[in-house]
């Protein structure tokens, strides 16, 4: 995977758009791109509720990115009930079976990859990244998402596919945020998967 980042900086703020490819150069749909400070915290947002639905015994979407603390509602769209739960050392929980939304949702409150399954229908899962940063997306269909928010100073750039070895860390490359452009590429052998 080719992952390039072009800097287009506005005062002290920046927006980073990334590219990211595969081995083969074409382009990656849902990979998760993120930026930590480097001898920083990371600033923190107040968590916004994010939602992973299930539909046709799906779920959607495949892949999300979230800040530590963000909680997660899991809403049943399908007429069959579901028992969504992960194992992941990240989160470990379990919604037993169910229909429409749950009461609560779950709060992901440590940094890791979680995966999702459904105890009823083993063809259901998905993906959750949790990450100690701000800055972050999912690449769009032309493996491509922008960043914003950084400003002036050193990242760390790091770039993780729902594909690589469950216990295989984020590709990292560092990255200068500055007034001016900078791009930066890194290369993993993945292969993506068609959205």
């Amino acid at each position: 995977m080719l992952l390039g980042a072009a800097l287009a900086c506005a005062q002290a703020r920046a927006a980073v758009a990334v590219e990211v490819l595969d081995a083969a150069g074409q382009p990656v749909p849902n990979a998760v791109v993120y930026a930590e400070p480097v001898g920083a915290v990371a600033p923190s947002k107040p968590p916004r509720q994010t939602e992973i639905e299930q539909k046709n015994k799906t779920f959607f979407p495949l892949v999300t990115v979230v800040q530590t603390g963000t909680p997660i509602l899991f809403p049943n769209h399908d007429t069959v009930r579901h028992h969504v739960y992960s194992f992941s050392p990240a989160k470990t929980f379990e919604l037993k079976l169910y229909s429409g939304t749950p009461g609560s949702p779950v709060v992901f409150d440590k940094p890791g990859t979680v995966v999702l399954g459904c105890n009823i229908h083993d063809q259901m899962v998905a993906y959750v990244q949790v990450v100690n940063t701000p800055y972050f997306g999912v690449t769009d269909r032309n493996g491509a998402v922008k960043l914003e928010g950084l400003g002036n100073g050193k990242y760390t750039l790091k770039a993780w596919y729902f594909t690589m070895a469950q216990n295989q860390a984020a590709i990292e490359q560092p990255l200068q945020v500055q007034a001016g452009d900078a791009k930066a590429s890194v290369k993993l052998n993945v292969k993506a998967v068609p959205l």
